[in-house]
């Protein structure tokens, strides 16, 4: 039984998340569990680097699978392309080591949220999220290093439980602006449920001047549930990589 390692791209626009779900059929693990048991003759299921919910999008999201097949890797990521339909790609595949696991196997996970802040753009409206108001970018910036470090982010998941009380690290925090695109790209050991939109929608907040700092400063240290913290929209959010 070999291991293989394959990233993907996809639209999140055009799927109800990457989890498969009972209730929805249209999720890109399926998709590609579909695909891949059809091009290899057998059940194939897959162990992915993460879930990303309904409307965001990846550029290099991980998935790992078990076959005694044998195949050639370059046929089999043409003809995975060319049959998958048009919001996915294959980037890669290759054999690992047997213990190698899409999830446990991640070191660090990167995220980048894109946020059009400039006039609105009809051609991009699910994939970049049209605040189309200025905002302070400085004080955006000034304000992101607040979130770098060890953190219990409690009052930035919707997540009811959590094994590690609520504790994430994040290693970095960059905030760049061209042609009127705002990027936040973060990179930390992981991430909880909305974590990642919680922290920027927070971050747009304040640089429309709509939170003071020292709100921020609450929500992070705060032991108890408070309110404040804002959810920026899906369709900004990239899973941009995986660290192994």
């Amino acid at each position: 039984m070999a291991n293989y390692l394959c990233s993907v791209s996809y639209n999140g626009a055009y799927f109800y998340g990457w989890q498969k779900q009972p209730r929805y059929r249209n999720t890109v693990e399926e998709e590609i569990e579909n695909l891949l048991s059809k091009l290899l003759d057998s059940k194939i299921d897959i162990v992915g680097a993460g879930r990303t919910d309904k409307g965001v999008h990846a550029l290099n999201q991980y998935f790992n699978f078990e076959t005694d097949k044998e195949f050639d890797l370059d046929h089999l990521k043409y003809a995975f392309n060319r049959l998958i339909g048009p919001y996915i790609r294959l980037n890669s595949i290759k054999e690992v080591e047997k213990d190698m696991h899409a999830r446990f196997s991640a070191k660090a996970k990167i995220y980048m949220y894109k946020v059009n802040i400039g006039p609105k753009d009809p051609f991009n409206e699910k994939t970049i999220y049209q605040l189309n108001r200025k905002v302070d970018v400085k004080a955006i910036s000034d304000a992101s290093y607040l979130f770098i470090g060890k953190h219990r982010f409690f009052n930035f998941t919707t997540k009811e439980e959590d094994d590690k009380d609520y504790v994430r690290e994040i290693y970095d925090i960059e905030v760049t602006v061209d042609n009127d695109i705002l990027t936040i790209k973060m990179i930390g050991n992981g991430f909880m449920r909305y974590m990642v939109r919680m922290i920027v929608g927070t971050l747009l907040k304040y640089g429309l001047g709509k939170i003071k700092l020292e709100k921020i400063k609450e929500l992070l240290e705060s032991k108890e549930p408070l309110g404040g913290a804002t959810k920026a929209p899906a369709e900004g959010l990239y899973l941009f990589d995986v660290a192994y």
